[in-house]
């Protein structure tokens, strides 16, 4: 009899304390009233599913001491120099006013400023970037800082592994960040050959922590696509490693040289310290930017190098107070006075990003928002389509690329903001998932950007309300329901 009693009681304080964190938790009332009817109606099951998703990470100081190891490292290793090089205001004064204001929110907090003096390729065709990689793996001398979302087991994945491989045997640092969740169907073994030739790899989510850490944590995913090379060279943008980015999605990815690369190495080191993931060398080491370095010609068509130029990294994670890169959604949305053009693979924007997308339209702004015809998980097919008639109403227009995948997630707005990143228009990426954006602050950047759009809107096809009208009810139907999970998608 005691037993049960006791067990009741234990019970009873646990559900009182998840009842207490939701009503703590500064999210929206009506998440919060769910969460509650949900665990008082289910109790055991409504426990368990607040713990794999309910839990909002930036309101719970208890979930993040994971992320503190890398601000306590920063705080103690970050020498005068490298603070002062860091904390430089100059790029943001070269920016032009209107756009101060967003590149100020972008780094607040952090040393994530503009930095001018950077050149760019982008690319826009997985073979050239295939082969600018492997090129620039294959000179690497000092350091390799790798961390992807998806990284396959295919023939190009293989062909990068085996140059990480062949780089750690010839004394190169070679760290990897293997986000495990999304890459289950991967055996140990894959990984376990790096390791064995001396490649530094750390799960990004450790399955050996205490089980309340690691329920809370499995929502949790590390997004981002990001290589850094003898701290001089840097990649990010929407490709991950493996053939379907190499030889058929369309998607667009950012080379970077300048004082940009230390933007970008301070946004893997704070996923590597995170993670668990050790330094042989000070902090303040590898937040130097090394001299540019020209990319090698190859077969794929390269676009033109662009010079000289500012460039700022932004970068979210869920255990950080504000959703930044949200929040430069919304700002682009309702700073624009001409027009906003974005790509995004998945479109099921949160309410706030959507309300701007209308206001945009509404207001006379060009919003045109270009989608796959065919989206690469039969869940996401319905889960964009819910929303075209809510955008056409409003004047927001939008387009689906045919022929093969487009997994590019960029904006550009009025010849002059434009952004490159690994943020789909989601919950999920604005929420969940650990992300970083490039935005570029130049007239030149804007128009290439542009031109990739208008390129592919060759090949796209305008959505019209009567179409959208014409579907049948069941349909609409199901796309509704299938909206009642967008945060999770």
């Amino acid at each position: 009899m005691w037993i049960k009693t006791v067990f009741s009681l234990i019970y009873g304080l646990l559900l009182l304390s998840v009842l207490v964190s939701i009503i703590e938790d500064n999210g929206g009332s009506g998440r919060k009233f769910a969460w509650m009817m949900i665990i008082i109606i289910l109790p055991v099951l409504g426990f368990v599913l607040y713990l794999l998703f309910g839990i909002n990470q930036r309101h719970h100081r208890i979930f993040n001491k994971r992320h503190k190891r890398f601000t306590d490292l920063l705080a103690r290793e970050v020498d005068e120099e490298t603070d002062r090089r860091l904390s430089d205001q100059g790029a943001m004064e070269e920016i032009l006013p209107k756009y101060r204001p967003l590149a100020r929110m972008l780094s607040a907090g952090t040393y994530l400023l503009p930095r001018k003096g950077n050149q760019i390729e982008y690319i826009i065709s997985g073979q050239r970037k295939y082969e600018l990689l492997l090129e620039d793996l294959k000179n690497a001398r000092e350091s390799i800082h790798m961390e992807y979302f998806h990284f396959g087991m295919d023939r190009g994945s293989k062909a990068i592994r085996d140059m990480l491989l062949r780089k750690a045997r010839e004394g190169v640092k070679v760290r990897f960040i293997n986000e495990n969740f999304a890459n289950l169907p991967i055996l140990p073994s894959y990984y376990d050959k790096m390791k064995k030739a001396g490649v530094d790899v750390v799960k990004f989510t450790n399955p050996r922590r205490h089980f309340i850490d690691l329920i809370t944590k499995l929502n949790y995913r590390n997004h981002r696509k990001i290589v850094v090379i003898d701290n001089r060279i840097g990649y990010t943008g929407g490709m991950n490693i493996n053939d379907h980015y190499f030889l058929q999605w369309r998607d667009t990815h950012l080379r970077l040289t300048g004082e940009v690369v230390s933007s970008l190495q301070f946004v893997f080191l704070d996923s590597w310290i995170t993670a668990g993931g050790t330094l042989d060398k000070p902090l303040s080491y590898y937040l130097q930017a090394g001299p540019h370095c020209e990319p090698v010609a190859g077969e794929a068509k390269a676009l033109p190098l662009l010079r000289d130029k500012i460039v700022q990294v932004a970068a979210d994670e869920p255990d950080v107070p504000l959703p930044l890169l949200r929040l430069s959604y919304e700002w682009a949305l309702y700073n624009a006075r001409d027009y906003f053009y974005v790509q995004s693979p998945y479109f099921t924007p949160p309410e706030p990003v959507l309300d701007a997308l209308k206001s945009a339209a509404a207001s006379g702004i060009d919003v045109r928002v270009m989608l796959p015809a065919k989206v690469d998980t039969l869940v996401m097919r319905p889960a964009n389509k819910a929303y075209y008639k809510e955008c056409l109403e409003a004047g927001i227009k939008l387009y689906e690329k045919q022929g093969v995948f487009i997994h590019s997630k960029t904006f550009v707005s009025d010849d002059y903001l434009s952004m490159v990143g690994t943020t789909n228009i989601d919950d999920r990426s604005f929420s969940l998932d650990y992300e970083d954006n490039v935005y570029l602050y130049d007239r030149e950047c804007a128009l290439c950007t542009k031109e990739i759009f208008m390129e592919d809107m060759k090949l796209c096809r305008e959505i019209t309300l009567e179409e959208v009208l014409a579907w049948p009810w069941y349909r609409r139907f199901f796309q509704k329901f299938i909206r009642l999970f967008d945060p999770q998608l």
